[in-house]
This record gives structure tokens, C-alpha cells and sequence, in this order.
């Protein structure tokens, strides 16, 4: 307990589950406050200055907004605004991009129960969490080349089953130019063909088809 109170935590997440449980494992704590839910990322713009929350725990993807977005957003306004990101994903890209936006933490849905609170009073004491599994995931692939937009994209359409001829259709461009984006997908991520890139894509996170 700090002397001004507890920590004030606010949840953001789409899952009416997800923030019930967060809600069960904080109820009870002398340190913790829940003091404000949201269900997606625009609603947690707009409601995080009512709030003014000591840590958010945000879900990095869900509509309307997804964490990371909102993160960057609320950072604009709040600099020193402190959050923890959720994912379902272990892979390094996700979390790459929400410590990149300013997470402070970084938690895997299925270790809330267990590590959630730990993780909200790391963060508020000004250091950061990443769990063992995903800091390996980031330290393996710090030096490989990220995959472009324009890469993700045309790999987003292989994962739906697209032909070249049709992702070159879809994104108005040469079928030849499609065979060289998935040229360099194949050698950024180390992968044999085709449907390898798209497995290692969804495990480490450019994809969440």
C-alpha cells in the first residue's frame, strides 16, 4: 500500500470473461484498485483521463481500436500513462510492437491468473516485465529484418489461400512483383515455401488469421 492509496488499475479488453476475471483476482487485494473497465481501444482513449489509472491492462488486439493503438494514443496525451499488454500470442512481433508503442509489461493470457498481479506491481515500482518464453522469442530474432506492410500483406492473402496471379490482382500490382515480395518473405523468416512462411508468421505474430 503506498501511502496515497492503492494502485488504481484500469482493464481494457473485449472479452466480458477476461475483465471479469481480472476483476475477481484484483477484488480482495490491499495494494490493487480496480477503478475503470473498457471494452476496446477507443473507448479506453476516451475514458483513460476520467480514470488517470495507475497502470492500464490492455488487450493488444481488438476492434474498434486494438491496445497497441491505443497505447500510442494515450501516450500522446499521457506520457507517463504505464501499461501492461495481453495477448493470446506468445510471438515476438506482438510484443515487439506494444513495448515499441510504450508497454511496460507484457503478459500472456493464459499466466494472468498466476502472474497478473506480480506483473501490475513490477510495473508501478518503474520496472519492466516481459515473460522468460517471449524475451527468448525477441533476443532469437533482435538482428533478422522485420517483414514490410507490403509483405505482410501479400502474405496475409498466400495464408487465405491466394494464387500469385490473384494477390497481384487484389493489390494492383505485377504477378512478377508478387514472386519477389514472397522471395524476400521466404529468406527474412527462414522459411521453405510457402506454407512455411505462413506457420512461422502466425507463431511469431505478423499474422492472427
Amino acid at each position: 500500500m503506498r501511502e496515497k492509496g492503492p494502485i488504481r488499475v484500469f482493464a481494457v479488453d473485449d472479452h466480458p470473461l477476461v475483465l471479469e476475471g481480472i476483476a475477481s483476482l484484483i477484488e480482495g487485494e490491499q495494494d490493487i484498485q480496480l477503478v475503470g473497465e473498457a471494452a476496446n481501444g477507443q473507448e479506453a482513449v476516451q475514458r483513460y483521463a476520467k480514470y488517470r489509472p495507475d497502470i492500464t491492462v490492455i488487450d493488444v488486439k481488438m476492434p474498434m481500436m486494438d491496445g497497441v493503438q491505443a497505447i500510442s494514443a494515450i501516450r500522446e496525451k499521457f506520457p507517463n500513462a504505464r501499461f501492461i499488454a495481453l495477448t493470446t500470442y506468445q510471438g515476438d512481433i506482438q510484443a515487439l510492437r506494444a513495448l515499441k508503442a510504450g508497454a511496460s509489461g507484457y503478459l500472456l493470457k493464459s499466466r494472468v491468473r498466476t502472474n497478473l498481479l506480480d506483473t501490475i506491481r513490477i510495473v508501478f515500482q518503474g520496472k519492466s516485465y516481459i515473460p522468460p518464453e517471449v524475451a527468448a522469442e525477441l533476443a532469437e530474432h533482435i538482428a533478422q529484418e522485420s517483414l514490410t506492410e507490403r509483405e505482410i500483406e501479400v502474405l496475409r492473402y498466400v495464408a487465405s489461400g491466394k494464387a500469385n496471379k490473384a494477390i497481384a490482382d487484389r493489390l494492383a500490382i505485377s504477378e512478377a512483383t508478387v514472386k519477389k515480395h514472397l522471395k524476400s518473405i521466404l529468406a527474412k523468416l527462414g522459411a521453405n515455401d510457402r506454407t512455411h512462411a505462413v506457420t512461422i508468421s502466425l507463431r511469431r505474430g505478423f499474422l492472427d488469421l
